[in-house]
């Protein structure tokens, strides 16, 4: 049975509704999020807004408080869920190194999880042309690929992420190019909200105390839950609205808060501002890419690619290929002296047998059929014909099939 991208997927993320939802891998945290901004505003509508209802008579506007904070809240829910549940802009990794020529290096052993090549290593950076300056992008031996500009892994996700800001834990992902403005719109709403509820708190002791000509301690006395709201709101404007303006100067010099800190380190130039508001319009009014991962996507089989050789393989095969070659044109001159060899033997036995014969005929012509004198001396008509064969010198041709023998074996 196929399975889809998402099933195999190498990173750390987690899945929901068959790939169509990723989280980071502590989507654990997002319901304590989500506790932090709903019990506060449930709160504040049945213990202050319900209150202010007839707070404007005649017009009963009191009535909108509470739409708003209810509107408010599930605006900055939905936010969050949207922050939380997209792909930041993962880049897709490798199963194979890039086509590029490595340096190799003989003391360099195979990685974990065959992610790098034995013997094949990788320039750990290279330089790039962004804006007229040259960048430097790293290798990413886990996802087998050099990053874009402004690309890092995540070493909690275990993917590259384009534009990577930083991991968010509050929201359970990374947050990069395709989440960071839902993300500054979470946390600029989540400001705003609890600017929102912190006055109405407030106003609300204020028209207690007009009510009843009461102090200020009376009035907070009679609603507890306005104080512990204004405390609560107090304290969490100071992370949240600390954190918007400082996402505000990010954005108006187009840095990310991974490079903040790097460059700030590293005392590098900013090579993507383009001003503030170019800066803006760049977060806020260009489109978002689509997904570079299809995680409902079937798993494709690859196609295994040939592999090159490297300069040391090449070397000994060259060299083995030549003794190879020798070695065939060494047996195929051998067999040829064997075979010449035999030959000669063929001919040089019928030329014995023709002799033969016809020594016994003069024999038999001149002394008759007498038994003592039918049989040949064949050593001693070799001696007495020093005709030589047509292979050579005839002594000598034992002596060349016994070394082609010998050879051949």
């Amino acid at each position: 049975m196929e399975k889809r991208v998402y099933e195999v997927w190498k990173g750390s993320n987690k899945f929901f509704l068959g790939g169509r939802l990723i989280f980071g891998p502590d989507a654990r945290s997002l319901p304590v999020t989500l506790l932090l901004i709903s019990a506060p505003a449930i709160v504040f509508c049945i213990f202050v807004a319900r209150h202010l209802r007839h707070a404007f008579y005649p017009y009963d506007a009191g009535y909108a408080i509470m739409v708003v904070a209810i509107v408010f809240t599930i605006h900055v829910l939905i936010i969050l869920f949207v922050t939380s549940a997209r792909d930041p802009g993962i880049i897709p990794r490798n199963s194979r190194p890039p086509e590029e020529e490595p340096h190799h290096d003989s003391s360099v052993s195979a990685e974990a999880g065959n992610r790098q090549t034995p013997g094949r290593q990788f320039p750990r950076t290279k330089e790039v042309m962004v804006n007229g300056i040259l960048v430097r992008v790293k290798y990413c031996s886990t996802c087998m690929l050099y990053r874009p500009p402004r690309c890092s892994h995540c070493s909690i996700c275990n993917n590259c992420v384009e534009r990577f800001d930083h991991h968010c834990p509050w929201v359970g992902q990374c947050i990069g190019l395709r989440n960071y403005r839902f993300f500054f719109t979470f946390v600029s709403s989540a400001s705003l909200l609890c600017i929102y509820v912190f006055s109405m708190s407030a106003f609300y002791i204020k028209v207690l105390m007009d009510d009843n000509h009461r102090t200020v301690w009376e009035a907070m006395k009679e609603s507890p839950p306005s104080v512990v709201l204004m405390a609560y709101c107090f304290v969490a404007l100071w992370f949240v609205g600390g954190l918007t303006g400082f996402h505000l100067y990010l954005i108006g010099t187009n840095q990310t808060t991974y490079e903040n800190f790097r460059h700030r380190a590293d005392s590098r130039i900013n090579v993507y501002d383009h001003g503030c508001p170019s800066n803006f319009h760049e977060v806020f009014c260009t489109k978002v890419n689509p997904s570079k991962n299809n995680f409902r996507a079937f798993v494709q089989e690859e196609v295994p690619r040939p592999t090159v050789p490297s300069t040391e393989e090449a070397k000994a095969e060259d060299v083995g290929g030549d003794q190879r070659s020798k070695v065939d044109a060494e047996i195929e001159k051998r067999e040829d002296v064997l075979k010449i060899s035999v030959q000669c033997s063929i001919e040089e036995g019928e030329e014995l047998s023709k002799i033969s014969q016809r020594h016994n005929d003069e024999e038999h012509d001149k002394e008759g059929n007498d038994p003592a004198h039918g049989t040949l001396d064949v050593d001693s008509m070799i001696q007495a014909d020093p005709k030589p064969s047509s292979c050579g010198n005839g002594s000598g041709s034992p002596e060349i099939v016994t070394v082609a023998k010998e050879e051949a074996g």
